[in-house]
């Protein structure tokens, strides 16, 4: 049960993920996205040469490093969750408690955004909301999986079918 439940909540956390940067696009179309991607930023941050400048292939790093964060982050929340049907105001809770914890924390005292009191407000806007989609769609995504589990699992099995011509042995 507890590896269900961390597979279910890897694959939410992943879909939701898939959601949010849909989110972060939406508000990078709408200019609202000033000084770039979070994601993009810490993969700068991590590879070789200075932080703040340019590096080739930070962009795939990003999105991947994002995309596992979001997994483990819902395999957490599967977890946390106690296996049963989780409602949407805690995902959302928890999406935004990411987002604090994150751009309030550890992303400025390792230098690589400022705190969201000195970022760029709209980039902090959609970054919110962003987190906010997230948690919604981490919460709809694991209950889905949860429901088809537990309907697959009360089906009831049926028989091995004979090959033609044999029959059940009497005891």
């Amino acid at each position: 049960m507890m590896t269900r439940d961390l597979v279910h909540g890897a694959v939410s956390g992943a879909l939701a993920t898939v959601a949010m940067s849909a989110a972060m696009v939406a508000g990078d179309q709408a200019g609202m996205m000033k000084g770039g991607h979070p994601p993009k930023h810490i993969a700068r941050a991590v590879l070789p040469g200075h932080k703040r400048r340019p590096k080739p292939g930070e962009g795939v790093l990003g999105a991947v490093a994002h995309m596992g964060f979001g997994a483990a982050a819902g395999a957490l929340f599967a977890m946390i969750a106690d296996g049963g049907r989780a409602r949407v105001s805690r995902g959302v809770a928890y999406g935004l408690t990411i987002w604090v914890v994150s751009y309030q924390g550890w992303v400025p005292r390792l230098g690589i955004l400022p705190p969201v009191h000195r970022d760029h407000p709209e980039r902090q806007t959609v970054m919110a909301a962003a987190h906010v989609v997230y948690g919604a769609a981490l919460v709809l995504a694991l209950n889905r999986l949860r429901s088809r589990a537990t309907a697959k699992a009360s089906q009831p099995s049926s028989p091995m079918p004979l090959p033609a011509g044999e029959a059940i042995p009497a005891h």
